[in-house]
């Protein structure tokens, strides 16, 4: 899973980025034939990203601050993040990348899906067929939520979609058009629901590598929680998948907290037990091309210009919860002497060294699907349909595998608990809350159901700090964020301000995609 085959070739993606007029005069067209069932299996391998949205995500969310100019940052892509701005930069972790090699991703799954449909579509090949639906579902999932704005059932029949690639491309300078957000999760949601059904564990030799029965449910309720209808009838698809990853006793699938946080959080340790594929709440595994855990993990010393500081971790590794304080959290805060980056040991970098020993190439694992993600997926989704004793329970199963509170939670405590809260204000520094204004598409009830609500955003924001899916829940329900900028422990000024209909919530397309020919996402200036 490290590298992709070397036989997939970059046509797909390089068809995406030439210009009309000076492209190639000949199809490039050099993919390999595949004519066994072998080569189909094997192709397959290549039909997973392996460049992650990790560090887009983080470093356009409010789980980053800007600190002092006497700090550094690693490469021009942390700051043009950090500040919403479009980025020229194409290596590891960039826009362009993720672009890119979710495309050629796409492009694989694609010609397995042909391959399989020339050989007549054997029953032999019906797992293959599965996991090929699944991975060109999750490409193209990928890409709509960092380059579209969240969806939403009033306005997505107008807002900007992605090219949903479900042929071989077979001409030059083929034309795209983006549809709308509208078309494109519907096609993400017939690939799901043709792929589900026909995914078999029993062909993969290391399955937590690959879109097993358990890590394709975990997808398709987190796919369907974020494809919110405004009579949240796709809750009943998140509960019903959330189900059936979890069984009847979803505590006895979660992640043993206590045990990670016994390891040493120095060095890999407490990371590579992270991502240990034989860990039962890990379901998908992606190993991808990223320096992202040096720039983030606070075990390592680069890029404290942008980073969780004190003040941020107080809304996140060190906050208080109705479950109680960090000190109760079985993985604790991890801050290094001498360091002002704060966090949790979660994101190993695997460094691969050049021949001469003088430079290397990071990689990372990202467990992509978890039991603990896809619980609160679940306890999100009662919550939407007003079943608060269902949510309650989800969320004190998830406190009691992540903190050492053994006080259940109900409803009522939780309901409380947020209710004493005042609303986060970005000059309050001194006493920062983690409950924020929610300005979603949908109708929340003031009380009870907003009040799980956050709860629910700040567990995850916890659970899957360093991982980029705040700033899907950001967008999700349009929460304002800031840009502050700190000299120590003082707020000097609020550089910026990301209100609820800011475009810069769709990552600008790559420049050569624009320059192409392809619609670029609004902007305001």
């Amino acid at each position: 899973m490290k590298h992709k085959h070397l036989y997939i070739t970059a046509f797909f993606a390089t068809a995406l980025f030439a210009s009309c007029s000076d492209y190639l005069d000949e199809l490039p067209d050099n993919r390999t034939e595949l004519t066994t069932e072998e080569s189909v299996t094997r192709i397959l391998v290549s039909a997973y990203p392996t460049t992650t949205s990790c560090e887009i995500g983080e470093l356009h969310s409010d789980n980053i601050d800007e600190n002092s100019n006497l700090y550094t940052y690693l490469f021009r892509l942390n700051e043009h993040m950090y500040h919403w701005r479009q980025t020229t930069e194409e290596d590891q972790d960039s826009p362009h990348a993720l672009w890119i090699d979710c495309y050629n991703s796409i492009a694989s799954a694609n010609q397995a899906l042909k391959a399989i449909e020339r050989m007549d579509n054997p029953e032999s090949l019906q797992p293959q067929k599965g996991e090929a639906l699944l991975c060109r579902a999750y490409n193209h999932f990928l890409l709509a939520t960092i380059f579209c704005k969240a969806y939403t059932s009033t306005h997505a029949e107008q807002d900007l979609g992605i090219p949903y690639m479900d042929e071989l491309e077979t001409t030059v300078n083929p034309s795209y058009d983006r549809g709308t957000l509208a078309t494109t999760y519907q096609r993400i949601a017939a690939d799901i629901e043709e792929g589900l059904p026909l995914i078999d564990d029993n062909i993969y030799s290391k399955a937590k590598y690959h879109f097993n029965k358990k890590a394709a449910y975990a997808f398709a309720a987190r796919f369907y929680l974020y494809y919110m209808q405004s009579d949240f009838s796709n809750c009943r698809k998140v509960i019903e998948y959330a189900d059936r990853v979890l069984g009847s006793n979803a505590a006895e699938s979660l992640r043993d907290w206590k045990a990670l946080g016994m390891l040493s959080a120095n060095r890999s340790v407490q990371p590579n037990e992270y991502v240990n594929a034989d860990n039962q709440a890990n379901l998908l595994l992606i190993s991808a091309d990223s320096y992202w855990p040096l720039v983030a993990d606070p075990g390592y010393a680069p890029c404290e210009k942008y980073c969780s500081n004190d003040i941020t971790a107080a809304e996140t590794c060190k906050s208080t919860g109705p479950w109680g304080s960090q000190t109760n959290y079985w993985q604790e805060p991890f801050a290094p002497g001498g360091s002002i980056k704060n966090g949790f040991r979660r994101l190993a970098l695997y460094q691969e060294y050049s021949t001469s020993g003088d430079s290397y190439t990071g990689h990372m694992v990202l467990p992509a699907f978890t039991t603990d993600e896809t619980l609160l997926c679940r306890a999100e989704a009662y919550t939407l349909l007003k079943q608060y004793d269902k949510a309650a329970a989800d969320i004190d199963a998830w406190q009691k595998a992540f903190t050492k509170n053994t006080t259940t939670l109900t409803k009522e405590s939780i309901n409380s608990f947020y209710a004493a809260l005042s609303y986060y204000t970005p000059e309050n520094t001194a006493n920062p809350s983690v409950k924020k204004e929610l300005h979603p598409a949908f109708t929340l009830e003031q009380g009870m159901q907003e009040n799980l609500i956050h709860c629910i955003l700040h567990a995850r924001r916890i659970l899957t700090l360093e991982e980029g899916l705040r700033w899907q829940d950001i967008k999700r329900y349009g929460i304002v964020i800031y840009r502050r900028y700190f000299e120590g422990s003082t707020l000097v000024r609020i550089t910026d301000t990301m209100g609820v209909d800011d475009p810069r919530r769709a990552v600008q397309l790559p420049s050569n995609v624009i320059t192409a020919g392809m619609e670029p996402n609004p902007r305001n200036d």
